[in-house]
């Protein structure tokens, strides 16, 4: 009896398929990278409402230079107390996170 149960459960288990993930190997060529074009302005086209963002968020900053893309997206790079930092505004002068 022993034999029956442990030749059936020997079969049932040779039936039974094992799923294993293949694991991905990633070599980098069909890396995509999206970089956003910006093209640079002076500080004359920068929307009065970006200056103004600025200048209540960041009293001590300095514009350096400024630039936009496609979508009214501004980069902004500044200096504050003489450390050099960069700031994403929309022309409605509110700030974005990238």
């Amino acid at each position: 009896m022993k034999k029956l149960v442990f030749a059936s459960v020997l079969a049932l288990g040779s039936l039974t398929t094992i799923t294993a993930t293949t694991p991905v190997l990633h070599d980098g060529i069909m890396d995509v990278v999206l970089q956003e074009e910006y093209t640079e302005v002076s500080a004359d086209d920068v929307p009065q409402a970006v200056k103004d963002a600025l200048a209540a968020d960041f009293p001590n900053a300095t514009l350096d230079k400024a630039a936009v893309n496609e979508n009214k997206e501004y980069k902004l790079d500044i200096t504050v107390d003489g450390t050099a930092a960069v700031l994403y505004a929309s022309e409605d002068g509110e700030w974005i996170q990238k």
